[in-house]
């Protein structure tokens, strides 16, 4: 099911309206809406699942940060007046699911982490690739996945065009480093909240070792590294990724 781009009070998101408890997806540096389609076919109708589009390529560059962004994130879940909400992100939007949580501890009901930022990061450097080389692009792009496959060509033009347009490429940029620069291996053992780590056993970006060690700091969580899966678990292995993810969410309903 498709659902459309809102866009109102500086926001723009979508949102399934499918259940009372808030399912909130964030997304990577070259996520798109697509990347959650399975989370969104599968839980769309039992909870209502939103998926706020991260203001990189709009943001005042001054602001642009990963701390930026999760104040971005933090006044739209004041703006859709939600008490509580399961924060679940990848790569980048992992990252920032760690950092809300951190500073807004009584709005989270779980978190949910799949190829994290926030310990290590191994992405495409802090350089420009040679611009126009869409055949490295397209390379990179692949190396994300343990299937190649999974990087269609949509999804390759989708980001040879981020890389190959100068204001976003610096964004882009800008933001790895800001996150670079925000560790937080010394304050994981403050997140309180269950916590669901799905990790791809291949993964080049956020190798398996790093969700094993966000399993060793986060105190109240499990974690679960998939055969055969890269960066991506939820678009490589969706029905392993969305079986974790109900299971974990029932247990965490059944606690409250």
């Amino acid at each position: 099911m498709d659902y459309p781009v809102i866009e109102e009070g500086g926001f723009k998101y979508i949102e399934t309206k499918g259940g009372g408890q808030n399912l909130l997806l964030l997304h990577g540096l070259f996520g798109a809406l697509s990347n959650f389609s399975g989370i969104l076919r599968h839980f769309g109708r039992t909870y209502n699942v939103v998926v706020p589009i991260l203001p990189i390529f709009e943001m005042p560059f001054r602001k642009l940060s990963v701390s930026g962004l999760v104040d971005h994130v933090a006044a739209f879940v004041e703006k859709k007046s939600f008490k509580t909400v399961h924060v679940l992100g990848n790569s980048l939007g992992g990252h920032i699911s760690l950092l809300y949580a951190l500073a807004h501890p009584k709005r989270i009901a779980s978190v949910t982490l799949t190829g994290s930022s926030g310990l290590f990061e191994s992405a495409m450097g802090s350089t420009f690739p040679k611009r126009g080389d869409y055949e490295y692009i397209r390379k990179k792009t692949a190396d994300t996945f343990f299937d190649p496959a999974v990087a269609t060509k949509e999804l390759v033009d989708e980001v040879f065009d981020t890389v190959n347009d100068r204001n976003k490429a610096i964004r882009v940029i800008a933001t790895a480093k800001s996150a670079i620069r925000h560790n937080l291996r010394d304050k994981l053992h403050l997140i309180k909240a269950p916590t669901l780590l799905i990790w791809g056993k291949e993964d080049q970006v956020t190798p398996a070792f790093v969700g094993e060690e966000f399993h060793q700091r986060i105190v109240n969580s499990r974690l679960f590294l998939l055969e055969k899966c890269g960066h991506a678990p939820m678009m490589e292995h969706p029905e392993v990724f969305n079986h974790h993810l109900e299971e974990f969410l029932s247990d965490v309903a059944a606690t409250v």
